[in-house]
């Protein structure tokens, strides 16, 4: 039909062993914002790989701009006018914004020299349909991660496409980044771009989209006007199960304080000083970039302090390394847990393990525990995957996340540091993920949470703490917790 700009009909696609897409169906229309979504592992990601021509689709017909697609390819896609801007961002670090936009498509003069002056005056003029300020000759490196996804837009729209995927693209940004990102988004669709829209965030879609398409286990579940849908169904569609209580009773019995930072201080964090408790669940808000992880990193051993004291269990310690961290039962689940949390490119039983081999016995690892230990991890924490043998790269984000925390549990820590634990995590595993840590504390384990979503953080926390500048700037309990206390403090009003 005229009015889609791209159709997928009956598309499956098959891996050994896996059945990963069945007979899917999906439209969009040109000029809309179309919102997928689904669990983490629903298919999403393999739809869009087959859309941009990184899969192959096992069966089924890709239509694009009124012509049937065969042979697709990455190339063949982007010349055809179809753009991805995915989680992981795509850009090289040491080199500049204006080589990143310009790269493989630069600008000559002759035959032999690049056109500098041309390739300035489109990027200054791209940069400002964006309506932010940055400097074309500055290093990726230099930019924060909103910044760099900017540029990763200002690519897109040099190259002009007619349709623009979007994976999880508000994960890294801070709540004023994410209204320069939806007036972008805007402007592009009244341009005429067609926006393929992927996020767990369900405030997101209902705000942004046009329409929703939900895929749950490789299947087609239902697409729907937005104006017309709930979040409640929107979830049952998603999960298959009517979700209940997204936050679970938090533990009102805490122990005494088990852990004391007092006047902790380095290069990023400024005279910290903070209790976190037995069964707590301590919350830890503030903008991006306001001290939250790097309180995390100096308590964890990856950074070292320069001054201060950290106390566990009335005993004043020193964290030299992360070793020495697990060793007296600290754990970090970090923010990034593809570069920092995990052996992307290791089995799922190494991973679960490898901060456990100091419990080993000798030199050799008790294989016949060890696949005990895993396949006992594997099931409480509902991984869904082939088995323990399977690579976690294959892995969707949140059975990813749930590795990394399989990983702390089988170190047995007392104290756990979870950095954004629910980052780029659809609803279900989310709730599966807060019912853990709900046990956990119950059990009488610690955690701190550093979360920049206010929900989780209002529904999962005891007590909050506030970070701005690299310093803690109050604390919140009780009816003092609401997200407008949180946003004061956090902005230092």
């Amino acid at each position: 039909m005229d009015e889609y700009i791209l159709e997928l009909k009956n598309i499956s696609k098959r891996f050994p062993g896996v059945l990963a897409l069945n007979d899917v169906n999906f439209n969009l229309k040109k000029g809309e914002i179309h919102a997928l979504v689904g669990e983490n592992g629903a298919g999403k990601s393999t739809l869009i790989k087959i859309v941009t021509g990184a899969h192959e689709p096992t069966s089924g017909e890709m239509i694009f701009d009124g012509k049937t697609i065969t042979k697709n390819d990455p190339t063949k896609s982007l010349n055809n006018g179809i753009a991805t801007i995915y989680q992981e961002l795509n850009l090289l670090p040491s080199m500049s914004v204006i080589d990143n936009i310009f790269m493989g498509q630069e600008m000559t003069k002759g035959k032999s020299f690049l056109d500098k002056k041309k390739m300035l005056k489109i990027c200054n003029d791209v940069i400002a349909q964006l309506g932010v300020e940055i400097n074309p000759k500055s290093l990726i490196r230099d930019l924060s991660v909103a910044y760099q996804q900017l540029v990763e837009i200002a690519k897109v729209m040099f190259t002009e496409c007619k349709v623009l995927i979007m994976d999880e693209p508000t994960a890294p940004l801070t709540e004023s980044e994410v209204e320069i990102l939806f007036r972008i988004i805007r402007k592009l669709k009244e341009q005429g771009v067609s926006i393929i829209y992927i996020s767990h965030k369900l405030n997101e879609i209902f705000e942004l989209s046009d329409r929703i398409t939900v895929i749950r286990d490789g299947e087609h579940i239902s697409t729907m006007d937005t104006k017309d849908a709930t979040k409640d169904e929107l979830i049952k569609l998603m999960i298959g199960r009517e979700l209940g209580d997204q936050y679970p009773e938090q533990n009102t019995q805490v122990g005494e304080p088990i852990l004391k930072l007092e006047n902790l201080t380095n290069k990023n964090v400024d005279d910290v000083s903070f209790e976190l408790k037995e069964g707590e669940i301590l919350g830890v808000a503030g903008l991006v970039g306001s001290g939250r992880t790097e309180m995390a990193r100096v308590v964890f051993g990856a950074d070292k302090k320069q001054s201060g004291t950290i106390t566990l269990n009335g005993k004043e310690i020193t964290v030299k390394s992360p070793l020495s961290a697990i060793k007296q039962g600290i754990g970090l689940i970090p923010e990034d847990r593809k570069r920092q949390g995990l052996l992307l490119n290791q089995i799922v039983k190494m991973n679960m393990t490898f901060s456990s081999l100091r419990n080993s016995e000798g030199v050799f690892v008790n294989k016949k525990k060890e696949n005990t230990l895993c396949q006992g991890l594997w099931e409480k924490l509902n991984i869904r995957g082939a088995s323990l043998m399977q690579k976690v790269a294959s892995f969707s984000g949140g059975n990813q996340q749930k590795v990394v925390l399989a990983k702390w549990l089988a170190t047995n820590c007392d104290i756990l540091i979870f950095d954004e634990p629910t980052r780029g995590i659809d609803v279900g595993a989310k709730r599966e993920i807060y019912a853990l840590m709900k046990q956990m504390t119950d059990e009488g384990k610690s955690i701190i949470m550093i979360s920049s979503e206010m929900p989780e953080l209002i529904g999962m926390s005891n007590r909050i703490i506030v970070f701005h500048e690299g310093t803690v700037v109050g604390e919140l309990v009780g009816d003092e917790i609401s997200q407008e206390n949180i946003l004061k403090m956090a902005a230092n009003y």
